[in-house]
Parts: structure tokens; C-alpha cells; sequence
């Protein structure tokens, strides 16, 4: 059985095929078991791999070799355990570790492993340990249980077939998640005898660690059912708010989704580290050069003096001068030993594990609101926070609050949200401005602040495109209500409402619609209940066409009371005017200025708009779009094309503006930043206009700045001229060519590395430049000419750029510059930056945990950066710095004073040093000074 575990896993798993409770059918696959085990030894491996493992470190290594050659009488002048104490004891500290951190795992797995579910067995539920559960086996969990595998939902408690999950252990986010099964598996409910009958197979994906994504089908009797993520619970989830639910494994321990992300992140060393390489191989180059040396000696000394001294210490028979000098060779690499730093790695790992509990307890980037401490995620990289260079950074929810307020908007081309006096002058809004009243609506948000009275007038006298555009708003989103009732008298009119949200966007424009008299209070996966006006209204929902960062829109397809089919699209600007019917120019026109106007107050723009349908086109639209979510291959592509063919032709309602406003100190943290001589660039998803008022107001973008450069070319040549003409404006006697210096770096110089030189500039410049213009200038001809341009400017602002192109901005960076970089970000779409660059600090904000379980850092505001880099990344830096420095005097002081005595012994390999002062130097003496000066020194 195990041969032939071990044979299937010679071929990749393509394509998964499982049949429910059908044990010997799927067993017959080799599937992994739910047993977990993260834990790497047991009782009788951990000796043999743990001293494997600490053998492969170099040190280690050579430190062995100097213990078996001191065991040779004619090499060794010094006790075995000279050199055997310090050995023994750094690989004592290491394995205590070692050891202390696998029981803590086993005892974890051991605790997982013996946990109980109940599995449909025999057409009975048994209580079965979840180590035992099988891929194929219906399982019952019940309300605040654990997901036990990655299963496929088959029936619940809840109307509709609904289950509600919480998925902080799995990414973080905190707020709930809707997961429903299909309507003809629901139908099963929890009826024992028809769960135990079912058969259906599933055909999905093969084990991957994407949390978001999930295709496969389920075939019953024939008929093809499409299964995506939204049907799917996985391990490390926690059922709430559902009595019960059954579920059907598609994978099981190794292959969950949960442990296929466990050990992914890819190692980070820093240049400390290639240097500590470079330093141990230097060091033994020298040492090899002294024995030499002493070596030499010897064999002169044997030649010419030796003789002399035979009276007193006979030669033993067979030793010439040439054999001594190789014997007094090996001597000398034991007497000199000390010379290689046996605990330096130890010392190091220790210092930097302090230097991150400092991070960790710094009152100064503790953020009480939210009882946010900063976090060291990664305890080897502290010293590299004070060789920042680059700092790339995206916008929403770092820079700014990522609380969303609906500010402005422009509907059918009137722009509503500021007010004006009796003389036609603009009013400046205050906190002691008059507010709108909502009290003619019992379901309006208290909390909600808006001044423009003729919007709500617009509203309440029935103006259509008006209530069209709030229409839209309350039914195009993914927002899902809490209804609080208890306490309350006509609970079910004037319960307090609440949205739970995963973009703060949404929940500030579901809000804005709920006020101005649009309310939407309920949704199942066939239906959208809105109250319009006092009016109950529920849609039937025929579609909902994603939002993603490639689509950068949503559109929903509902069916009103009367039969009238609409699509509502919202989304972009850009991306929505690629698709407005030709009618709409005039329209679009206004609404571009309007934008405009938006952008330039700093705030974040959506376009909306709208289509209706007939009932034939979406009928046989429907049936291509059920063809391509049930296919395996090509799924999203098909789908992509599918959304294509129908959200076009729209009609153009309005835009819509939300304020998102400046974190507390960002200004000042950018400014300090800069004086350190930090260039910042920031990569974000907004319009230009937008990103560009963001810049002026944090002090990236200032006015006695010498220019600032706009690249908005829609083709490559035009992107190369805009490049290029920027760049001669900044150093008109640069050279056409840049130049690239190729050498060669690292362990033995193995590592080919380009590095673009620095260019002169006189007065600060800044570049901004577009998503589409970002393409052509990543492309491989123009890259250089980007970055040559790029750095030369002092500030640099990527607009409407996607989550690759972020991470691609990064990696061209670290690759012809060879400096330092950071990338600090707060959601989802930042995660690729972060894990690109060499240090990833994630913000703890209102987009979940992505990018904090993604980062090495991270805290709760952007302004602690300064603390974190300028504070602590100065101090470790210095701190290992002055380490290295101790570290190697004191050992290059005690041998080098036998290297000198060694003139004065007749080459003899003598040791100045008593044999126990020589155990105890560096693991003793001379240990506690180092770290506590590497630890706690603040100069």
C-alpha cells in the first residue's frame, strides 16, 4: 500500500474524480487521508536528522573536522574538548530548540488529528475522529463548529440552503461569508436515508492553495451541476448562525486549501546574511593562509634549528622535516580555530529576536482603537529596515483612512453635493454646516451627513433618472444585511439595519441609496428585496457578473415585479465608457468634467449605468453562460468573453464620488521619509486626478517642485517620447544609452547581476503614469528607459494599475538597482507587491488580512513606518553592525596572539592559552558582552 501511495504521487493530480459515500471507489485514487502532520521528527529520527540538518551549516561542519583531528596524538597539542564544548553546546541550543518547536507541533497536529465529527457511515451518523475521514464521506457540522476538511456544501438549516461562515482563521477578514449548496443537493435537507443514498461525482480542480477560486461539477442521474467557490466551505473556517449543515470531503488534510498555504512564503535573506557567507569563506581563506605560513616555518625551523633540540625531545623515528611541516599544518588549523566564529549564526538569530520583541512592545506604533501592536511576522530581516531605498506604496487604506463617505454625484449630467448661496458662490461645508433631515424615512442611517437639499428634493418629486441611479445602487453590490430587532416595536418596519460590507465603497454607497429613500433590506440568491420609497419591491436576481481587479466593474441582471429585465453596471470610468451606446456622448461629456472636478478634490469616482433586455437574447445568453461555468478548462476566460458580449450598449446614469480621507501623519512621515533619502513610489488603483490630489496633499508632490511629468501615451512609441523628452528635461546631457554595469556577486561570485547607474539631477521632479501607458513601458524594450526616468524623479505616482503590474514596478526595481526596497499595502490586491519586494509591511486596515499574513511587518497606520524604519531599522543595522565588528575583533585578537607566539615556539604548534580559558572564550567570557551591546545599544 505504501509503494503504491508512493508510486501514484510520481504523477501530478490534474483533474480530481470522487464519488460520494463511495469509500472503496475513491480509496482506489490514493487520496490523502484529513490527518495533518506539520511536525518533522519523531523519537527516533529527531537525533540523526537534527544533527544532519545543524551539519549543514559550515561552521558545524568544519568545527566536526577539528575535533576528529585533534583525536590524532601526532596533530593535536590541545584536549579534544577544547574544541568538543562549544560544538556540543551550540548544537545542544539549536536541538533544545528544535525540539521544543516540533512537540509544540506534534502536540497542535495530535489535538487537530483527535478531534470528532460526525461522518455518514452505514446510512448511520458516527462519531469519527477527523484523522479518519475520508475524501467522498457526507459529514454533519453544526453551529460554531470547525470545517473539518474542504467540502462541498450539500444542505443546511437555512432557508435557501445558506450557510454562514467566519473565516478569520483561514485570511484574517473578521466579517461573515455566505456560502450556499445547489438547489437539487438542498432538496436532500437532513434526511439520513436520502444523504446515504446520494452519489453523485464530482470533477473538480486538483489540490492548489487559491482561497478565492474553486471550479468543478457535480453530476447526478446525468445532469451537470457548476460548482464554484461560493458552494465550497473550507478547513479553518467556523460555522455561525446555522444549526446545521452536511457536506461532502473533496479534500482532505495535505491537500485543504488550509495546508496547501501553510510554508509557501518564499525565504528572505538579507544582504547581512550574503555578507556573513562571504565573511566565513574569507576567514577561512586566512586561516588556511596562517597555518600555511606557520607551516613554512615550521619545516625552515626543522631544517636548520630542530636538531638542536632532539636532546631534550627525541624525534620520533620516520619525521623529516617535510612530514612535520604537513602535521604542524593541521596543528595549527585547531590551535587557530577560534579564529572561525562557532556561534556566530547563534548569535545572530538571538540578537535579531530581540531586536523584534522590540517591535513588537513599542507603545509609539500601538494603535488603540483598534488594540492594534505592531508585529515583527518575520524575525530575519530587522537589519535590512535601515537600508530602505525604494518604498512602494499603494494609496486606499495606507495612505488614506479607507472609510468611505458618499460625498458628491452627477446624475443625468447635474452635479449635486455642494451648496451655493443666494449670489450663485460656492459655500465651504463645515461640521456646523445644516444637515440633511431623513426623518421622513424610518430606515434611514443616523450617521449618514449630507448637505444638498435639491438632491433630495430631485428624489422625492420622482425624478427618474434620479431614482434610476439609486435604484442601481441598491441592487448592483454584494452586501449582506443584519436586521437587529429584538426590544423594538414594529420590529420588522424599524428594525436597525445593518451592512456587513467587504469593500467599504459598497457599504458607503448602499448606505447613501438606503437614505435617500432606496433601501435595501434583504437578499437570497434568487432575490433582492428593496424598499423604494415605502415601498416594498423584490427583484428577481437572474445574474451577478463579478467584480475584479482585470474587469474593474460589477454588473447584476434582476427581473422587476413587472417582468422588465435591466442590467446594472457599475464600475470604472474608463472601463465604462469603453461600453456606453453612442448616444450618450453628449451626457458623458458633462460627466467627465464632473469627474474631473472630483478627482481633483481627492476623491474616489465610479461611473454608473444601465441596459434593458429582452427576454429571447437573455435566454440564449444564459445558456452560454451555464456552458461556461460548468467547463473545466477556461472557465474564467469563457466567462470574461461571455460578460463582454452583454454589458454593452449601456446607458449612461451618472457618477457617483465617496471620500476617503489622509491617515493622521502621513504628510509628515512622507516628508521625514525624504529627508532620509527614501524615493517613494505609489502604485494604486484610482484615476490620475485622484492619486495626483492625494500627492499634493501628503507632500509627495509639493508646487516648488521643478516639474511634474504626466506619461498618458496609448502606444509604445508614444510611451518611449514621453519617457524620453522627461528625462531630457531633467538632465539634458544624459546619454541616449543607459548604463548598465554587469558583474558578478555573492557565494563564490556565482550571482550575474545589472546594475543601472545613478543619474545626476538639479531640482526635485515627479512622474506620474497611467495603467495602460505602465503596459507598454514594462514591456522589455522600454523598461530601462521607465526605470532610468522613474529614478531620477523624486517622487513617482502609477495610476490604475493592477496587482501584477504592482509586483512587476517592484521586481524591476530590485533587479537593475540592486537597493533595498519596501512595499507596504493594506488589502487583497497589494498581497503580490509585498511578497516581491525584499521587505513586506502589511497595514491592518478596513480590507481584511491579506496583506498582513503576507508581510514581514505590520502595524495599524501608515505614519508608524517612520518609527519602524528610521527608530528600529537604524538601531538593528548599527546593532549588527558593531556586532560583526566585536564579534570578529575579539576572535581575530585571541588567535592572532598565537599566530604571533608561534615565532617565539619553534613553530611547535603551541597554544598560548590555557586549555580550559580556551573552551570557555567565546561561549563564556566573552558572550554576554556582545549580545547586550548588540541588544540594547541606542547611539
Amino acid at each position: 500500500m505504501i509503494f503504491l501511495r508512493c508510486f501514484c504521487f510520481l504523477f501530478i493530480e490534474e483533474e480530481r474524480l470522487l464519488r460520494a459515500n463511495d469509500r472503496p471507489f475513491n480509496l482506489s485514487y490514493q487520496y490523502a487521508n484529513n490527518a495533518i502532520k506539520t511536525s518533522k521528527y519523531n523519537v527516533f529520527t529527531f537525533l540523526p536528522l537534527n544533527l544532519f540538518e545543524q551539519f549543514r551549516r559550515l561552521a558545524n561542519a568544519y568545527f566536526l573536522f577539528l575535533l576528529i583531528l585533534q583525536l590524532i596524538p601526532q596533530i593535536s597539542s590541545l584536549s579534544w574538548f577544547t574544541t568538543a564544548v562549544p560544538l556540543i553546546l551550540v548544537l545542544s541550543i539549536t536541538a533544545v530548540k528544535d525540539a521544543s518547536d516540533d512537540i509544540n507541533r506534534y502536540k497542535c497536529d495530535k489535538q487537530v488529528n483527535n478531534r470528532t465529527v460526525d461522518v455518514l457511515i452505514d446510512g448511520q451518523l458516527k462519531k469519527e475522529k477527523w484523522m479518519n475521514v475520508q475524501v467522498g464521506d457526507v459529514i454533519k457540522l453544526e453551529n460554531n463548529q470547525f470545517v473539518t476538511a474542504d467540502l462541498l456544501l450539500l444542505s443546511s438549516s437555512e432557508p435557501l440552503n445558506l450557510v454562514y461562515v467566519e473565516t478569520a482563521e483561514l485570511d484574517g477578514e473578521t466579517n461573515l461569508k455566505v456560502k450556499q449548496a445547489l438547489t437539487y443537493t438542498g432538496e436532500m435537507g437532513n434526511n439520513i436515508e436520502v444523504l446515504s443514498s446520494f452519489n453523485g461525482e464530482v470533477r473538480c480542480e486538483p489540490p492548489n492553495n487559491r482561497l478565492d477560486k474553486f471550479k468543478g461539477t457535480l453530476t447526478v442521474n446525468g445532469e451537470v451541476h457548476s460548482l464554484d467557490n461560493d458552494k465550497v466551505l473550507l478547513r479553518g473556517c467556523t460555522v455561525r448562525n446555522t444549526d446545521w449543515c452536511f457536506g461532502l470531503v473533496i479534500f482532505g488534510g495535505p491537500d485543504t486549501k488550509l495546508m496547501q498555504n501553510s510554508g509557501k512564503t518564499v525565504f528572505k535573506r538579507t544582504s547581512i546574511d550574503h555578507l556573513l557567507n562571504v565573511l566565513v569563506l574569507c576567514i577561512f581563506a586566512f586561516l588556511a593562509t596562517m597555518c600555511t605560513i606557520l607551516a613554512i616555518g615550521n619545516a625552515i625551523w626543522e631544517t636548520k634549528e630542530g636538531s638542536v633540540f632532539h636532546v631534550f625531545v627525541p624525534l620520533e623515528p620516520g619525521i623529516n622535516a617535510a612530514l612535520s611541516s604537513f602535521l604542524s599544518f593541521w596543528s595549527y588549523v585547531i590551535v587557530l580555530n577560534t579564529v572561525v566564529p562557532i556561534s556566530l549564526y547563534v548569535s545572530v538569530e538571538i540578537i535579531r529576536l530581540g531586536n523584534s520583541f522590540f517591535i513588537d512592545w513599542d507603545r509609539k506604533m500601538y494603535y488603540s482603537k483598534n488594540d492594534t501592536p505592531a508585529q515583527a511576522r518575520t524575525t530575519t530581516l530587522n537589519e535590512e529596515l535601515g537600508q530602505i531605498k525604494y518604498i512602494f506604496s499603494d494609496k486606499t487604506g495606507t495612505l488614506t483612512q479607507n472609510i468611505m463617505a458618499f460625498n458628491k454625484c452627477s446624475i443625468n449630467g447635474k452635479a449635486y453635493g455642494e451648496l451655493y448661496d443666494f449670489t450663485g458662490q460656492r459655500v465651504e461645508i463645515t461640521e456646523k454646516t445644516e444637515r440633511l433631515d431623513f426623518s421622513w424615512n424610518q430606515l434611514a442611517d443616523p450617521k449618514f451627513i449630507f448637505h444638498d437639499h435639491s438632491l433630495m428634493e430631485t428624489v422625492r418629486e420622482g425624478n427618474p433618472e434620479a431614482q434610476a441611479f439609486f435604484r442601481l445602487l441598491a441592487l448592483c453590490h454584494t452586501v449582506m444585511p443584519e436586521e437587529k430587532t429584538e426590544d423594538l416595536p414594529l420590529s420588522s418596519l424599524l428594525g436597525e439595519l445593518n451592512y456587513q460590507a467587504q469593500s467599504p465603497d459598497e457599504g458607503a454607497l448602499v448606505t447613501a441609496a438606503r437614505n435617500f429613500g432606496f433601501v435595501f433590506r434583504s437578499r437570497t440568491p434568487e432575490s433582492i428585496t428593496v424598499m423604494e420609497m415605502g415601498t416594498k419591491v423584490v427583484y428577481d436576481l437572474v445574474a451577478i457578473l463579478d467584480f475584479n481587479n482585470v474587469r474593474k466593474r460589477m454588473s447584476v441582471i434582476v427581473r422587476s415585479p413587472e417582468g422588465k429585465l435591466t442590467l446594472y453596471c457599475k464600475g470604472a470610468d474608463t472601463i465604462i465608457y469603453e461600453r456606453l451606446h453612442p448616444s450618450c456622448d453628449k451626457l458623458m461629456e458633462v460627466t467627465t468634467r464632473h469627474l474631473n472636478e472630483y478627482a481633483g478634490d481627492g476623491l474616489r469616482t465610479l461611473v454608473l449605468a444601465y441596459k434593458e433586455l429582452d427576454e429571447s437574447y437573455l435566454k440564449e445568453w444564459r445558456q452560454r453562460h451555464h456552458e461556461a461555468s460548468i467547463a473545466l478548462d477556461g472557465r474564467e476566460e469563457r466567462l470574461d468573453q461571455i460578460y463582454e458580449d452583454i454589458e454593452k450598449d449601456l446607458i449612461l446614469l451618472g457618477a457617483t464620488a465617496v471620500e476617503d480621507k489622509l491617515q493622521d501623519g502621513v504628510p509628515q512621515t512622507i516628508e521625514q521619509l525624504a529627508k532620509a533619502d527614501m524615493k517613494i513610489w505609489v502604485l494604486t488603483g484610482d484615476k490620475q486626478e485622484t492619486a495626483e490630489n492625494i500627492g499634493y496633499s501628503c507632500n509627495m508632490l509639493r508646487e516648488e517642485m521643478s516639474e511634474v511629468f504626466i506619461v498618458a501615451a496609448n502606444t509604445a512609441q508614444g510611451v518611449k517620447e514621453e519617457l524620453q523628452n522627461a528625462r531630457r528635461k531633467m538632465s539634458p546631457d544624459s546619454a541616449e544609452e543607459p548604463s548598465v554595469v554587469r558583474a558578478r556577486a555573492g557565494l563564490f561570485w556565482l550571482e550575474k547581476t545589472e546594475t543601472l547607474q545613478d543619474e545626476k539631477v538639479d531640482g526635485d521632479y515627479a512622474l506620474i503614469i497611467n495603467g495602460h501607458s505602465l503596459a507598454f513601458a514594462l514591456e522589455k524594450e522600454l523598461q530601462l528607459e521607465l526605470l532610468r526616468t522613474a529614478c531620477m524623479c523624486q517622487t513617482v505616482i502609477c495610476c490604475r494599475v493592477t496587482p501584477l503590474q504592482k509586483a512587476q514596478v517592484v521586481q524591476l526595481v530590485k533587479k537593475y538597482k540592486q537597493a533595498i526596497t519596501l512595499a507596504i499595502g493594506d488589502g487583497a490586491n497589494d498581497v503580490s507587491m509585498i511578497k516581491a519586494a525584499h521587505i513586506g509591511v502589511g497595514i491592518s486596515g478596513q480590507e481584511g488580512m491579506q496583506a498582513v499574513l503576507s508581510s514581514d511587518f505590520s502595524f495599524a497606520q501608515f505614519r508608524y513606518l517612520q518609527r519602524l524604519l528610521l527608530v528600529h531599522g537604524r538601531w538593528s543595522y548599527l546593532r549588527m553592525c558593531k556586532f560583526l565588528r566585536y564579534f570578529f575583533f575579539k576572535n581575530f585578537t585571541f588567535a592572532l596572539l598565537n599566530f604571533w607566539y608561534a615565532f617565539f615556539c619553534g613553530f611547535s604548534a603551541q597554544s598560548v592559552y590555557d586549555e580550559w580559558f580556551i573552551t570557555l572564550y567565546n561561549t563564556v567570557y566573552t558572550a554576554l558582552p556582545v549580545l547586550g551591546l548588540s541588544i540594547f545599544d541606542q547611539v
